[in-house]
């Protein structure tokens, strides 16, 4: 089967009534000058007469074309009519809303302007009506086109964010995979039933985290579990040495979060706080919520009772190569939230380490 590499068919905009109320203020504006600059040029005329031919021709000028673009599919680039209804369009709504505006303000004083008397001003009103229609007509172009160029832009930064995040999750599962593997290999050789457990978990883990596929969110109860089949795979190997506990409260089970953004941690955890302690400890994963200044906080918790901050090097942030799963974690943050998304390393009462995640809490689906 070929794949379709045809252009996508231009669509006719759909009408944004704010943006319409938006550019009909504008309009009403620019004819309030034209009048003000009309009756400075010309005082011994009232005031009155080129406010109301400016109004009406003006505002018919602008709902013919404005409202007329919605008739034709609008080019992808500029969001404005492609080929000749692009041009044709500003030419038949200033020549209708011409000749309907002044018709409309000829009613109102109760004369015409196609007499004698009035064929002088006639003509002034003419060229008028063209340099403000073209002004006009370029003004609403250029800024649909700006807003049209901030969507695209909009959407590619989006889709970087996505292919981003993918890359990250992508280095950060090998990462996980490749210590796993590395503590089965010794168990095989050193204790056969203790590696067939940590298989079985393995195998756990792994249908959890590939049946959640590449979702760029899931709960955060779907986290805790993955992270519960992980510890129960370390506690395998690091048998009593190794303790853990979830504190998940009901209310937050539900709430969206990125996949695998605790595993780094738990992982650092362990590696660097627990191990190189000879009687290993505990480890608890915790979340809650606190007020921030722009709303409410989601906070998760990885909480050790390991050496402590400075005792390992893989708590030296400038330490090369001990910090890959530390800096994953910032960069998803800061892809995902901006400065809202924060990690921090928090030292404990005595020893021990807490990193402390936190970010908005009904945050928009990436």
């Amino acid at each position: 089967m070929e794949a379709d590499t045809a252009p996508k068919a231009a669509q006719a905009p759909k009408i944004d009534w704010i943006d319409k109320l938006r550019h009909l203020l504008q309009t009403l504006a620019f004819c309030l000058a034209i009048a003000a600059i009309q009756y400075a040029v010309q005082p011994e005329r009232p005031y009155e007469l080129p406010l109301v031919y400016s109004l009406a021709i003006g505002s018919l000028t602008w709902a013919c074309i404005d409202f007329g673009r919605h008739l034709f599919p609008s080019n992808a680039a500029t969001g404005w009519p492609a080929g000749i209804p692009g041009i044709a369009l500003p030419a038949c709504g200033m020549v209708l809303g011409y000749l309907g505006g002044t018709a409309l303000a000829d009613a109102w004083f109760g004369w015409s302007s196609w007499d004698g008397s009035g064929l002088a001003q006639l003509r002034v009103s003419v060229v008028i009506t063209l340099l403000a229609g073209l002004a006009g007509t370029y003004f609403f172009y250029t800024r649909g086109h700006s807003a049209t160029l901030r969507a695209q832009v909009s959407e590619v930064r989006t889709q970087a964010t996505e292919a981003r995040l993918k890359l990250l999750e992508a280095q950060l599962e090998p990462h996980m995979m490749f210590n796993t593997l590395a503590n089965l290999r010794v168990l095989i050789a050193t204790d056969p039933p203790r590696a067939q457990a940590m298989l079985d978990h393995l195998i756990a883990y792994l249908r959890a985290t590939l049946g959640g596929a590449r979702a760029a969110l899931h709960p955060l109860a779907d986290e805790f579990a993955r992270l519960a089949d992980y510890l129960e795979i370390m506690a395998v190997r690091m048998g009593p040495r190794l303790a853990f506990a979830l504190d998940l409260p009901e209310a937050l089970r539900g709430v969206p979060v990125p996949p695998l953004l605790l595993q780094p941690l738990v992982e650092n955890a362990i590696r660097h706080g627990l191990e190189p302690q000879v009687a290993g400890g505990h480890i608890g994963l915790h979340a809650s919520t606190r007020l921030g200044p722009d709303g409410t906080l989601l906070v998760l918790e990885v909480v050790d009772t390991g050496v402590g901050l400075g005792a390992s090097p893989a708590h030296d942030t400038n330490h090369p190569g001990s910090h890959f799963g530390l800096a994953q974690v910032r960069e998803r943050l800061a892809t995902l939230y901006g400065a809202q998304g924060t990690l921090e390393l928090i030292a404990g009462d005595a020893d021990g380490t807490c990193a402390r995640v936190t970010f908005p809490l009904n945050s928009p689906t990436p």
